[in-house]
């Protein structure tokens, strides 16, 4: 069993740790596989409480700290990193700006690692198509032209539409609870599909270790595929009040990028306003057809939101 006995994962953010503690909750410290993570030496040294909770938590799981820095270093210098490795996951979000996530696919094909999961993980941009408001997903799309013309380096897409918590995150807008209020995006009927980071974390560590393996294909999954309305619905139900409801409608959200066309919130927005390539139906996902229980909008709620995070009626 010569694939996967090291994994390096890039990056040890919200979600880079989960997909960490869940690899090494999957394959412990016995099996012969190794687990390491590239660490920005900035990071390493810092003194900042959070990065040093974080290091010796890593530390504590026996995961392997690797000094690297993907926005810094040239293509050969990162595939000399990756080519000790089997499998390199990109936990890294959109570091670094335009180019870096081609250079760190670059660099894991021109290493020959086995098998790559780029960073991915948010919604379809095969059905998006180019030329959308969000031009970083015009690169994501390069990205898998690229995977997709070779054939030495197997590669797993994991698509998991937003973060669950990115929904409640007050500059998106969506839910605003300083006024109360609820705002869909494109329509009511519109749906985004969203999973926890946590849940992320779980499943792309099973979708890595299944038999038979998969292979140079898009997998879905989801915590929850929900409408605008339900979104307002559950609200409503978890604080036992009406808030404010106003729909945001395509043209007004485009009209708003005008405005100000670099702001990276305003060209999501539009994206899911258009609601092509952001939710998916949640039965023909990998978890629900394997049966893998996830946390969902209602159940998010219930742990994070409390009556007090909005303003006093």
């Amino acid at each position: 069993m010569h694939h996967d006995t090291s994994i390096l994962v890039l990056g040890a953010g919200e979600l880079g740790m989960a997909v960490l503690r869940n690899l090494v909750r999957r394959v412990g410290k016995t099996s012969g596989v190794s687990i390491s993570v590239l660490l920005r030496p900035s990071t390493l040294t810092s003194d900042s409480p959070g990065k040093q909770k974080d290091i010796a938590q890593l530390r504590a799981l026996g995961v392997d700290i690797v000094p690297g820095d993907l926005v810094a270093q040239s293509d050969a210098a990162l595939a000399d990193i990756f080519a000790r490795f089997d499998t390199v996951i990109s936990c890294t979000g959109f570091v670094g700006g335009p180019g870096v996530q081609l250079k760190i696919a670059r660099a894991a094909l021109d290493a020959g690692v086995r098998r790559y999961f780029p960073w991915q993980f948010g919604v379809d941009y095969d059905v998006i198509g180019k030329g959308s408001a969000q031009d970083l997903f015009d690169e994501q799309l390069d990205v898998r032209t690229l995977l997709r013309s070779q054939e030495k380096t197997e590669w797993v897409i994991v698509s998991t539409g937003m973060f669950m918590s990115f929904l409640f995150e007050p500059s998106f807008g969506v839910v605003d609870m300083k006024s109360n209020s609820v705002h869909a995006l494109g329509s009511w009927d519109n749906a985004v599909t969203v999973t926890t980071a946590e849940d992320i974390g779980a499943l792309t560590s099973e979708i890595l270790l299944t038999k038979p393996r998969i292979v140079n294909q898009v997998v879905h999954v989801a915590g929850d595929t929900v409408t605008y309305r339900r979104l307002a619905d559950a609200l409503d139900t978890l604080l036992n009040r009406k808030l404010d409801r106003a729909e945001w409608s395509v043209e007004a959200l485009k009209r708003e990028l005008a405005e100000a066309p670099n702001d990276p919130i305003r060209k999501y927005r539009v994206v899911f306003s258009e609601g092509r390539g952001v939710a998916w139906d949640k039965a023909r996902t990998f978890n629900a057809q394997r049966g893998l229980g996830v946390v969902g909008l209602e159940e998010w709620m219930d742990r994070h939101l409390s009556v007090d995070q909005f303003a006093a009626i």
